[in-house]
């Protein structure tokens, strides 16, 4: 009979990070590839979740979620951003960002829709657009500095764009998004009565004193941007699927419509843990960004030392880089070899793009892990390298 799966998303099979982790464990490779640490976040909220399962917290939490989130995240959005929400109508808490994201897309589009994005994109941006029945449009972010083309744009704009799906700080390339290209894409977004959706899941994990600005700060946006975040990325706490959207009420409302029908609730005894999280002393937050600097620099200065041409990041997990001077032609095909090449995981970049020869020879590297598994990676690579050169 064939495969059941519906036409619109037999392109989509096994993730590439699944796929990746897979490898890397059958192989025993440093797994560069999947973006989750490999330490745990603060302690209090560590404590704070055992306190919860032990206080009995363990049944279905509220729909929209547990009222202390509700306002931690509506506190925190005032606190680091100036944004006035009403918890109560304002806010909704989903099982991570990713969930958010689908609900927020579902809800908002219909089929024939039209939804703008950058590439490369996030693996389940495509997957979401497809499930909605909409058209996905992209503007190519290009290697090294992914600047955003003005005239791609423009033309990724047409009478049926229902909304943009913007992320960041952006994974995979680490870039974070300057105010005037925010302020074209707002404007692109005015012009044509599009909603944006903001993934700033990263939001947090910036460096060297970029400011991440949100789209619902600048100005005309706060009544037409939905934004989503999650306590995964900057708790270190990927497991929890702790996310949440914030926005205008009826956009809110419009997502817990669908997101009911999806998870209806998740992560009860997490969410009263994230709720303090969020609310710990700036010295946490510029903690957790400066060591991950530390690890990018670590990252970026040993593959430019193996004579990779390295795109350095602003933010994020993440560091890209052209793995050419290795033997790369393919990226996906190079990115399954590595593992018995060097004994190391990355994941390809053309896996996220709708035009491949934008990234041919480019490999994302992870650098949210211990030091120790840092420099066993880099010098594996080096070995790597030198087999290469020979």
């Amino acid at each position: 009979m064939g495969s059941p799966l519906v036409s619109r998303m037999q392109s989509f099979g096994t993730t590439i990070f699944a796929e990746m982790s897979a490898l890397a464990a059958s192989t025993g490779a440093v797994n560069l590839g999947q973006g989750f640490p490999d330490t745990d976040g603060p302690q209090a909220m560590l404590d704070a979740a055992k306190a919860a399962i032990d206080g009995g917290r363990n049944q279905y939490p509220p729909g929209p979620g547990v009222p202390e989130l509700l306002a931690a995240v509506a506190a925190h959005q005032e606190r680091f951003y100036g944004i006035r929400l009403d918890p109560a109508s304002q806010v909704l808490v989903t099982a991570g960002a990713t969930e958010a994201i689908a609900a927020t897309v579902l809800a908002l589009c219909e089929p024939g829709d039209e939804v703008v994005t950058f590439e490369p994109y996030y693996d389940s941006y495509a997957a979401t657009i497809a499930l909605a029945g909409a058209t996905r449009r992209t503007s190519v972010l290009r290697f090294p500095d992914f600047a955003v083309d003005e005239e791609s744009l423009r033309a990724a704009f047409t009478p049926r764009t229902r909304l943009v799906l913007l992320n960041t700080p952006h994974n995979p390339t680490g870039k974070v998004f300057t105010r005037a290209e925010l302020e074209l894409v707002a404007s692109l977004a005015r012009e044509h009565d599009a909603w944006v959706v903001t993934d700033e899941v990263y939001e947090h994990l910036v460096f060297d004193g970029v400011e991440h600005v949100p789209m619902a700060t600048l100005p005309g946006m706060a009544e037409r941007t939905i934004t989503v975040s999650s306590a995964g990325k900057t708790f270190s706490a990927t497991g929890w699927k702790v996310g949440w959207l914030s926005g205008p009420a009826e956009a809110v409302a419009a997502a817990r419509t669908v997101k009911q029908f999806l998870t209806f609730v998740a992560s009860g005894p997490f969410q009263p843990a994230v709720a303090l999280a969020l609310g710990l002393g700036d010295d946490v937050y510029d903690d957790i960004a400066a060591s991950l600097q530390r690890k990018r620099d670590l990252l970026c200065e040993a593959l430019g030392d193996l004579g990779l041409d390295v795109s350095r990041p602003q933010g994020t997990y993440f560091v890209i880089a052209d793995a050419a001077p290795l033997g790369a032609v393919d990226g996906l095909e190079f990115a399954r070899r590595l593992p018995s090449l060097a004994g190391v995981v990355g994941v390809p970049v053309s896996v996220f793009h709708d035009d491949p020869e934008a990234a041919r020879t480019l490999i994302r590297f992870a650098f949210c892990k211990q030091d120790s598994v840092l420099h066993e990676a880099t010098r594996r690579l080096a070995g790597a390298r030198e087999g290469a050169a020979h």
